[in-house]
């Protein structure tokens, strides 16, 4: 491992601080000075900076904020400060009744400063920093308790890991709303579906549910965003004498505050606030169910006091909601690229907050067994967000004796195949993936992908322009395609022809375990491909195995076992399987166990190591017949430590696992 040097790590000090004025330019003030490309290639200087270098490595480096091992469970927080929950209102009565009640507790007649800002539909969180340095995140829970989730808001890219200023606070806890994006909301539920899991009800949830998952590798890829309002305990320089200038001082710290936060002068101001926040919610681009008031002034906020859990010096002016009435006209099912049937009821046009709307998803079988929906009912339809319209319920009493019951179609309506519905799975779907239409694009990206046929060049703009031009309709005609043809394509040329062309030809020679990963078979990963090819030799048959003998596979059970029967029953997906074969694609012969030096050997591998990466470690040892688990066991043989290898090392002691540095496991690969 390289000695750092002191020039070294000023380099490292200097890039993380570049990188992160650049993610404050971009997360909170909303004014990026670079490019997504240039901001790409600093952090990725940094990054190799730190592997070279792992010994500079800290935890407020930009790079650390992947997620790290799974939690057993979550460790409770006291809150030094009470978190505080809001009183409600939901009628200018109401607001004018809180501004009485203010004026006679400050016994003053004067006109009361409010800081207004959106209420948002989030999670509230507690961030503590100590001497600039994000030490701690916690969930508000009962206000005196809640839950250590600091490795999951790590993965936050814009909660900053070291505040901004040279005057910073001993110790600082702002508080905030943590929450999650209209268009975050709908992928995750879009990727819920396609996996066939239960799908969140609203954008809180989704937030709530991605804070507190027990391994932050999954809170990493939810998109969590984060407004801050508040302060808790603190330690420090005196601070400003109002709540709008503590906000602007938690924004020169580096914390994202919302830009539509106003000072008014009275309750018309108020109600003129809510109402054109009322007429903005729409454009946001995150859920929020009102606008909040707090009094300005904090010394009229320390007289006023609070009573239980609210304070006396703040309301919530909630929005009312946006829903109509109409009729459900017919139901069609609409295939994704992935497969998945989603149920679309067409309706009886109804204006919903100013948008017509007439088509509107039920999601799946499931949700519309539990909410009792039927082709013929009366149903109320909100707008969720204000942006995507959802079946709330039905009106039971308005159900015609005529209605009749949706029924899941047992052929795709795009390509006539089969559907599959596994049992306890809430998606159905299409098992034409070699195929049909809706999945075609998806299935060519896949089978292009580098751990599958691995086709350099057929990337996603060309898959798209050969789909679109009518050249490409099933993975096999890949192989048909000619200079001449893909030459006329735009930007294409004869140079960039040729060389897809070689790719294309060069991807014919590759080995069972690849191409049966390539056909993307439901659930059928690299690892349940590997494991196929070695028990059964051929393509042949797998192809014609049974559920039984199928269930006979390492990690293969009923469900695969039934995903991988229904594909290769398909006589479509048999068909263009044949086309392939007939292109020229040519598996090697599977070597037997007792061909391969590392058979039935287990390998953990854990941390950064010099001469090789992940992925191509990896493949040699699978290939020299040993299976590489991602967790470390009594089984396992032995465990491949590189710099920085985490729990799993430790695990391994624990176990009495044999454990390889660098120079050990090439010497073994060596011998």
């Amino acid at each position: 491992m390289p000695t750092p040097n002191l020039s070294i790590a000023k380099m490292i000090t200097a890039l993380r601080h570049e990188i992160n004025e650049h993610s404050y330019r971009y997360y909170v003030l909303d004014d990026p000075v670079i490019s997504d490309a240039a901001y790409d290639k600093l952090f990725h200087e940094l990054k190799q900076l730190e592997e070279t270098y792992p010994t500079l490595i800290t935890k407020e480096s930009p790079t650390q904020r992947v997620g790290d091992v799974p939690l057993a469970m979550f460790q409770s927080v006291s809150h030094d400060v009470q978190m505080l929950s809001l009183d409600n209102a939901f009628t200018e009565d109401d607001i004018v009744a809180f501004d009485k009640r203010v004026h006679d507790r400050l016994h003053s007649e004067a006109l009361i400063q409010y800081c207004c800002e959106p209420k948002l539909d989030g999670l509230a969180i507690n961030l503590r920093y100590i001497n600039g340095i994000f030490h701690q995140a916690a969930t508000r829970g009962d206000g005196a308790t809640g839950e250590d989730v600091t490795e999951n808001v790590r993965t936050i890219k814009m909660i900053p890991m070291t505040l901004r200023g040279k005057t910073l606070p001993r110790l600082l806890d702002v508080r905030g709303e943590i929450f999650i994006s209209r268009q975050g909301f709908e992928a995750i539920n879009q990727a819920a579906l396609s996996r066939g899991e239960k799908i969140f009800a609203n954008p809180r949830n989704a937030a709530a549910g991605s804070l507190r998952q027990l391994d932050s590798r999954i809170t990493a890829k939810r998109h969590l965003e984060i407004y801050c309002y508040g302060l808790g305990k603190y330690d420090g320089p005196r601070l400003p004498e109002t709540h709008y200038d503590i906000l602007k001082q938690i924004s020169d710290w580096g914390l994202r505050i919302n830009p539509l936060i106003q000072v008014v002068q009275s309750v018309p101001e108020c109600l003129a606030y809510y109402e054109r926040m009322r007429t903005q919610r729409s454009q946001l681009t995150y859920e929020t169910d009102g606008v909040v008031y707090k009094v300005n002034a904090l010394a009229e906020q320390e007289k006023l006091g609070f009573v239980t859990r609210a304070p006396r010096w703040a309301i919530a002016h909630k929005f009312p909601a946006e829903v109509a009435y109409t009729t459900i006209t017919s139901v069609e099912f609409q295939v994704g690229r992935t497969g998945a049937l989603t149920p679309v009821a067409r309706l009886e046009p109804v204006n919903v907050h100013g948008v017509t709307i007439s088509n509107v998803t039920l999601h799946n079988m499931d949700e519309i067994a539990r909410k009792d929906i039927r082709i013929g009912d009366t149903v109320i339809v909100r707008r969720a967000g204000d942006v995507i319209p959802e079946v709330v319920g039905v009106i039971q009493t308005k159900r015609p004796t005529h209605t009749q019951q949706i029924v899941m179609p047992t052929h795709c309506p795009v390509c006539q195949a089969d559907i599959e519905q596994i049992e306890d799975e809430a998606v159905a779907r299409c098992t034409g993936g070699l195929y049909c239409p809706a999945q075609r694009k998806e299935t060519i990206r896949h089978f292009a992908s580098r751990r599958a046929m691995d086709i350099e060049g057929l990337g996603d703009k060309i898959v798209n322009k050969l789909v679109d031009v009518g050249w490409v309709h099933t993975v096999a005609d890949i192989y048909q395609l000619k200079q001449s043809t893909l030459a006329a394509l735009e930007r294409m040329g004869e140079k960039s022809a040729h060389r897809l062309l070689t790719q294309i030809e060069k991807s014919k020679h590759t080995t069972l375990p690849k191409f049966l990963y390539a056909l993307g078979i439901r659930e059928v990963g690299e690892a349940t491909a590997k494991h196929l090819a070695y028990a059964f030799k051929s393509l042949e048959v797998i192809q014609e195995a049974s559920l039984e003998t199928l269930q006979t596979v390492p990690d293969i059970g009923p469900i695969v076992a039934e995903h991988i029967v229904h594909f290769f029953k398909e006589p479509h997906n048999r068909k263009v399987i044949a086309q392939l074969l007939r292109a020229g694609i040519i598996l090697e012969a599977i070597k037997t166990s007792s061909d391969l030096p590392l058979s039935g050997k287990t390998f953990v591998i854990t941390g950064t190591l010099d001469g090789f990466s992940r992925d191509e470690l990896k493949a040699q040892l699978e290939g020299l017949g040993a299976k590489v688990a991602g967790s470390v066991s009594s089984k396992t043989h032995y465990v491949v430590a590189g710099d920085n290898p985490g729990s799993k090392l430790a695990q391994a002691k624990a176990f009495g696992v044999k454990i390889l540095d660098e120079y050990a496991l090439v010497k073994l690969l060596k011998s």
